[in-house]
């Protein structure tokens, strides 16, 4: 007898393949079978409801959250199972005593800083022990191509010597052996930005030959991204690593329509036979931290470097060159419109008044210019302001989504007053309101690129579908109502319409409440794909 059957459930299977009716059953963390009539200890009437794999995160940000609220109820409640964490080239593992503080102040905008969290791990091994059996969801790493070349060049711009680059190759090695799934980089993020493709290529030529892929956020989503995108593209094809593009967009009015180039790109190097696939978000604004927009020079030698540039003026006068007049990097190669950027959270109670405002609403209140504002804010919060940029364009979104290559991700920041709604709102999103509302996506594309699509990519080990001997992973949806009701405004409002999660069999959300379950695992690369140890 099951321990769990789910009775007369729709069941979009994670593969593509046409919805059928059919009782699931679910025996000890694994699904047992699919169709029949088998009987179970407790069953659950899924009758109307539609029973699909748990939903892969992509891209999450929630490193530090998992740790500090390991319930998770901004996955859980829309449906996710599995969070791709160590995302934009930084993370907290591998660390050292030197680095990790360093790290700390610089992903607080991201993450926060919890001040009483038992920071005592320090590789990637460790960091992964911390989070087996202790979340509601599932969790899989990338190595973090920043925080490696922090523990070995520290914050410099400049490239590695030979030993140095052997280290940064060892680590990494190290990294996946633990079970890492690949590598990440942030080259628009100090010290990241300060890698060329040489090193790249030679650091993917390791993850490729442990099996994983590498998950770039390029040099520039704004006037450089087609650039950017065809260098990650020449890296993969130098080093044979498979390439997933994070958060695939193209930003910025300079890209408005420009989609399709993007797209062609990607059709090239997969005509070519090199191993492509992205992700993307289903909103216009993108959110990072304010100190992103700085150019990259400013920020070389990590944030109290750059805290004594903010307060030096021949740097002030040079940062506003770039930002006004000439156009920085970190604006991705553009002049700074202040008008598009809006704080989204701080860490100084006394700049609360600043939440929700643009950066040229405020300096319209203060009377000074917009670059004044954002680096006298800069200073006053230390570095840990966060922003949306309202620089998307719908046309993009769509395209980018409909591509076959794509998989879904947050991007979702937890911290803040008003963080992105994406954190608490994506994947029911894509069910409702890009799959059901506009017809975009039928219900099972939505679902595919929700589940099967990105198992593929991680390679798990029989995640992502719903076949008998898979692990019950599981959510259960009412399809004419499920719709995300996070907001701008109200940005922590659950999903409408989840019913049940079940994370390895358990139940993590039963009638749309968390049970406070915590059966997540770290699922870890091995030679046969990934496992949970």
């Amino acid at each position: 007898m099951a321990d769990l059957v789910l009775r007369g459930a729709t069941v979009v299977d994670g593969s593509g393949a046409d919805r059928f009716r059919a009782d699931v059953a679910v025996t000890g963390g694994t699904i047992t079978a699919v169709g029949g009539r088998p009987a179970g200890r407790r069953t659950v009437d899924a009758d109307g409801l539609v029973l699909a794999p748990g939903f892969i995160d992509m891209h999450a940000h929630s490193d530090l959250a998992l740790l500090t609220d390991p319930g998770q109820p901004s996955r859980i409640t829309q449906g996710v199972t599995c969070e791709v964490l160590g995302q934009d080239g930084l993370s907290y593992a591998p660390v050292d005593d030197t680095v990790l503080p360093v790290l700390r102040r610089q992903l607080a905008g991201w993450n926060g800083d919890p001040p009483d969290l038992d920071w005592s791990w320090r590789t990637v091994g460790e960091y992964l022990d911390r989070l087996d059996g202790g979340t509601a969801v599932n969790t899989c790493y990338l190595v973090p191509h920043g925080t490696l070349r922090a523990l070995v060049l520290g914050w410099a711009a400049r490239r590695p010597a030979p030993a140095e680059l052997d280290r940064m190759r060892d680590l990494l090695a190290r990294g996946m052996a633990e079970g890492a799934v690949g590598l990440s980089s942030g080259l628009s993020y100090t010290p990241g930005m300060y890698a060329d493709t040489a090193e790249l290529t030679a650091l993917c030529r390791v993850v490729a030959a442990h099996g994983g892929f590498h998950a770039p956020h390029q040099r520039s989503y704004g006037k450089g991204a087609l650039e950017g995108y065809a260098e990650m593209v020449e890296i993969a094809r130098r080093s044979g690593c498979p390439l997933h593009l994070t958060h695939a967009t193209m930003n910025f009015e300079v890209n408005r329509g420009r989609a399709g180039d993007l797209l062609a790109l990607v059709d090239a190097a997969l005509a070519e036979g090199l191993d492509v696939t992205l992700d993307s978000y289903p909103y216009l604004p993108g959110s990072t931290t304010l100190a992103a927009l700085l150019p990259g020079w400013s920020t070389a030698g990590g944030p109290d470097a750059t805290l004594a540039r903010l307060a030096d003026p021949a740097a002030r006068e040079r940062i506003r060159a770039d930002l006004e007049e000439h156009g920085s990097d970190g604006c991705h190669g553009l002049t700074a419109d202040w008008t598009t950027v809006q704080v989204s959270g701080v860490a100084d109670p006394a700049l609360a008044p600043a939440v929700g405002r643009t950066v040229a609403q405020l300096a319209t209140e203060r009377g000074q210019s917009g670059t004044d504002t954002f680096l006298d804010l800069l200073r006053a919060d230390r570095l840990a302001t966060t922003v949306l940029q309202h620089v998307g364009d719908e046309e993009n979104v769509r395209a980018v989504m409909r591509h076959p290559a794509h998989t879904a991700g947050s991007d979702g920041l937890l911290v803040g007053a008003r963080p992105h709604p994406r954190a608490w709102g994506t994947f029911a999103r894509y069910l409702g309101h890009y799959g059901r509302d506009t017809g975009l996506l039928t219900l099972e594309e939505a679902v595919t690129r929700m589940t099967g699509r990105p198992a593929r990519r991680l390679r798990l080990d029989r995640r992502g579908l719903i076949r008998p001997g898979h692990h019950a992973d599981l959510v259960l949806f009412e399809p004419a109502t499920v719709r995300d009701t996070a907001t701008y405004d109200h940005p922590r409002r659950p999903a409408a319409g989840i019913e049940h999660v079940y994370v390895n069999g358990t139940d993590v959300l039963r009638d749309r409440r968390p049970t406070g379950a915590l059966p997540g695992r770290a699922l870890r690369r091995t030679d046969r794909g990934v496992r949970a140890l």
